[in-house]
């Protein structure tokens, strides 16, 4: 196959061109690995890139889509050997290395994890970066001492990818969870995952208070700005947040209150450079700790042609759940 098809990021005046078009595997970037991609996925990044939203691309052409699920086809890593079933995350795919909306991809082999043995390439995809990054998310929770039973945990942005995988994998380990969403049609869905409370993202939106009434054990907040202000305010003492996410925005209008009146850890998630040790332990967890039925109800498909049409709906908050792009 010395051409396949590809969504490729290019300059345009007065801003960027984005297109499903043939691309040449010769112009592929150095790397070790060559994978025959079978599936990708569309995360809150992938839209903020191909819709131009933000400056994630940083060189031009590029491929988009930060993750895919695939198999080697080719290698001189001496971890991998043609046939092997992997996942890539991250490692500035879709940025700054050409990435995953195309039917092959080379990249370095220590940038691959396998795929779990019980795992599809589907059912990566369907939990791709956006369930990576939860199941991190609650490992670091779990680090910092956060334990089932007490207080609720919070989820911000619930509906959204990163959000109903975290429902799922906090419920399914025991916690009781409050999932926040600025969509109350989607109070069923959520509570089909395992929320056990629903709160209007409204009640997070407005300035924070230094210290408000203590609600949660902690928290997964892929929002960002005032949302997790005051999140952080109604942690109880000694809990801990995990910030993955800036969807409404990047600053973080707080003080210093609850961190040395309350003992409230602040802890950021990175899935981009997150070490390959670290990565393996999250995707074992995740093949054991996320419920597959609760996986697939949340996941739809389409295939890499619609993609361009999708995208502005994740960053716009259309977006239930997971998307799987099928690539195969």
């Amino acid at each position: 196959m010395p051409t396949f098809k590809a969504i490729v990021i290019d300059k345009a005046e007065g801003g960027q061109s984005v297109a499903l078009k043939d691309f040449d595997e010769k112009d592929l970037m150095e790397g070790d690995v060559t994978v025959r991609v079978e599936a990708s996925t569309i995360n809150y990044k992938d839209g903020l890139a191909i819709t131009g939203k933000a400056p994630v691309v940083r060189r031009f052409p590029m491929i988009a889509g930060v993750d895919f699920a695939g198999i080697v086809e080719n290698s001189s890593h001496p971890d991998w050997k043609p046939g092997d079933k992997v996942i890539c995350n991250g490692w500035g795919l879709g940025e700054t290395h050409l990435g995953a909306y195309a039917h092959k991809a080379r990249v370095k082999g220590d940038w691959l994890v396998r795929l779990p043995a019980t795992m599809t390439a589907r059912d990566a995809m369907a939990i791709g970066t956006a369930g990576y990054t939860a199941m991190l998310s609650v490992m670091a929770l779990e680090k910092a001492g956060v334990k089932p039973g007490g207080s609720p945990v919070i989820v911000t942005g619930a509906a959204g990818g990163v959000g109903s995988v975290a429902v799922a994998l906090l419920s399914k380990l025991g916690f009781e969870v409050a999932a926040s969403t600025g969509r109350p049609q989607e109070a069923d869905y959520l509570k089909g995952l395992g929320a056990s409370d629903i709160i209007d993202r409204k009640e997070l939106s407005g300035p924070a208070k230094p210290l408000a009434r203590e609600r949660f054990a902690g928290g997964i907040d892929s929002v960002g700005s005032t949302t997790l202000a005051n999140v952080l305010s109604m942690t109880r003492y000694g809990g801990a947040v995990a910030a993955c996410g800036l969807a409404g925005g990047m600053d973080l209008p707080t003080s210093v209150a609850p961190f040395i009146l309350r003992g409230v850890s602040l802890l950021g998630i990175d899935s981009v450079m997150c070490p390959r040790a670290r990565r393996n332990e999250a995707w074992k967890r995740l093949e054991t700790d996320l419920d597959r039925q609760k996986l697939a109800a949340m996941t739809t498909e389409i295939p890499l042609e619609a993609v361009i049409d999708t995208a502005p709906s994740i960053i716009g908050g259309g977006v239930r759940g997971r998307i799987v792009v099928n690539i195969a």
